[in-house]
């Protein structure tokens, strides 16, 4: 029997220990995969959301429970608007509803039509709304293909009738699968009178966008400038606890499914002992008896990610239907999020079977022999 085949056989001869073994890592794969793809998916998203208007940077409020609960007043917007250095501040109010069984988190985006080519939007079909309609809204492009809906056709979002007068493009995903209201109607209609959630900020040519953000954050200390998705945790509480969460969890995990895979091999050791004294005494090196364990481990190891990647993929996809996350998680699946699962499972594996194989590569040939 080769070697490859004799670690084949010793893996599979116990299968119900290699089935547990080998749940174990799927789970933490599945977790660290799981937490992977759904927290880069609302980083991706909500960064994408930042990125809707043609600014420098975004403007929000300080540690919200999630950035759509941001709030910011008219006098804080002119203020900013005087700042030095600050060419242009677009003030939104973002609002999200059931629209539909297919768009339960429908994005809706209060903009006063004036501010419409300063945010980045390209009105493709028909016109911009009034600034003083009640009754009109402009769908962003995707939106209008989802829904099967034209310029002309009406739309009824939260017991409200609009007619859609445009079809706009922004050039992200998340803004064109949403709609676009009039802000004097929407801040009504959402009794927020003067409120924004987001401001977006254009500069001078030749201005420092790091300088002004500075300014920005010690002017206004209840407010917290954002321009990459590292400082987004700054205004986002939530998102930042699911970061830490996820870290958390990947080491929680490898420390499961190391004690696990070295519960099951130590247990596989004092089964073995005598095999390893008959290999011994046939000529079997310490180190030879040391790699077949460890073999043996990384074995399982793959069976055990290969399942826990399956397995992730169908919770994602249980996560994404989740009313709170539908049509707002799309999930993303990056080579890194794949690593991650793969790192984790031979950190299990290593640090679980390390012990065992070194315990059975210095087993003494007589004395193994011996045991019953």
């Amino acid at each position: 029997m080769s070697f490859a085949a004799l670690i084949l056989h010793n893996v599979t001869v116990r299968p119900v220990r290699l089935a547990l073994t080998a749940l174990a890592v799927a789970i933490g794969v599945l977790t660290v995969v799981s937490l992977g793809v759904v927290t880069h998916s609302l980083e991706v998203s909500d960064l994408a959301l930042l990125k809707t208007g043609q600014a420098d940077f975004t403007i929000a409020q300080k540690s919200v429970s999630d950035l759509l609960s941001s709030s910011i007043d008219a006098s804080t917007l002119a203020r900013i608007r005087a700042e030095p250095g600050i060419a242009g501040v677009t003030g939104v109010l973002i609002g999200t509803t059931r629209l539909n069984a297919a768009n339960r988190q429908f994005l809706e985006i209060g903009i006063h039509p004036a501010d419409l080519a300063a945010f980045g939007v390209s009105v493709v079909a028909g016109r911009p709304f009034a600034a003083s309609a009640t009754n009109e809204v402009m769908l962003g492009w995707r939106a209008a293909e989802n829904l099967g809906l034209h310029v002309g056709d009406t739309i009824r979002i939260e017991n409200e009738t609009y007619r859609i007068t445009g079809i706009y493009s922004t050039g992200q995903a998340l803004g064109d699968t949403g709609a676009m209201l009039p802000l004097a109607w929407f801040q009504t209609y959402q009794r927020q009178p003067s409120q924004y959630t987001l401001l977006f900020v254009q500069i001078t040519p030749g201005a420092s966008v790091t300088a002004i953000q500075a300014r920005i954050d010690r002017d206004f200390p209840q407010l917290v400038a954002i321009r990459t998705l590292q400082q987004f945790g700054r205004a986002d509480r939530s998102l930042a606890l699911i970061l830490a969460a996820d870290k958390g969890a990947t080491v929680l995990a490898i420390i499961i499914g190391a004690i696990v895979v070295m519960s099951a091999m130590t247990m596989s050791f004092i089964e073995r002992t005598r095999e390893f004294g008959v290999l011994s005494a046939i000529g079997w090196t310490r180190r030879r008896v040391g790699v077949m364990i460890m073999s043996e481990a990384l074995l399982i190891g793959l069976i055990g990610t290969a399942g826990g990647l399956a397995l992730s993929l169908l919770a994602v996809l249980g996560v994404q239907q989740l009313p709170s996350l539908a049509g707002v998680l799309q999930p993303v699946y990056t080579a890194g999020v794949f690593g991650r699962a793969l790192y984790t499972a031979a950190a299990m594996v290593l640090l679980g079977g390390l012990a065992p194989a070194i315990r059975a590569a210095l087993s003494r040939p007589l004395e193994a022999l011996r045991h019953e």
